[in-house]
């Protein structure tokens, strides 16, 4: 009798150590976001992931704008990147401006040039539906107003617009990843700031919006922005992250970094 208890003491033991939920949640594979999904991963950015600004129909600057990063542009031709003062490379395979630290493409440069932006552009419109397809863990936040709130990593959706009228913080750790799901456009207003504290890294934001992005007169944002049709950057407004636009890109003495 003493033998049969000791046995089956052993397997009650075993067995609730098998179910302890926290050896369950050890390691990255059980780390949660808000909403209580498991963490996302990045989009990945593919062949548009070298460019600070990449877009389809055309790019256009009040000088003087900062660009560090390369630029690119296609299928529209060179004609349609404005306010650059573009210089020729000898080879014909991209250009360069006194705005820009790094070079700019355009479809209609000398190969491999034209392919390379093919591929870029693909990427970019993939990365863009991939970043739509992420399980939303927060819906409809502030009702399309998140102005002076503080952010944990996770995916936000909204059906509406989104607006920013004053300064957002995204709050996390180095591998902490936002993407914020917008189904129509996506707008900071002037002054309003969008600032990375912790660890958080503005290669790991992204900001999928369905309609036009619009940063307003000395308004700064973190991440990529990827937008199904244009995003335009008004005076003195500045970006740490990338500008991927399926239509134009256009900027007015504005500073855009890469991450």
């Amino acid at each position: 009798m003493y033998n049969s208890k000791r046995v089956i003491a052993s397997l009650v033991v075993l067995s609730f150590t098998a179910c302890d939920p926290s050896s369950m949640m050890s390691g990255d594979a059980g780390k949660l976001a808000d909403g209580g999904n498991p963490q996302t991963s990045a989009v990945p950015l593919g062949g548009s992931g070298t460019f600070a600004i990449l877009a389809k129909s055309g790019i256009s600057t009040v000088p003087t704008s900062v660009v560090t990063g390369e630029v690119g542009l296609s299928p529209a031709a060179a004609t349609f990147i404005t306010g650059f003062s573009l210089v020729s490379d000898a080879t014909n395979t991209f250009a360069t401006s006194p705005q820009v630290t790094g070079n700019i493409y355009a479809s209609d440069y000398t190969s491999p040039t034209p392919a390379r932006l093919t591929t870029a552009v693909g990427d970019m419109e993939l990365a863009f539906t991939t970043a739509a397809g992420r399980p939303a863990s927060t819906t409809e936040l502030g009702a399309g107003n998140i102005g002076g709130m503080t952010l944990t990593a996770g995916v936000y959706k909204w059906s509406s617009g989104l607006l920013i009228p004053t300064n957002v913080t995204l709050t996390g750790t180095a591998n902490d990843v936002f993407i914020f799901q917008i189904a129509q456009d996506l707008t900071i207003s002037s002054g309003a700031r969008v600032t990375l504290t912790g660890a958080v890294q503005a290669k790991n934001v992204f900001w999928q919006v369905a309609g036009r992005v619009e940063l307003n007169t000395t308004a700064h944002a973190e991440g990529i922005i990827m937008s199904k049709t244009a995003i335009t950057l008004a005076t003195g407004s500045s970006v740490k992250g990338r500008l991927l636009a399926q239509t134009a890109v256009n900027i007015d003495a504005s500073t855009v970094l890469q991450p």
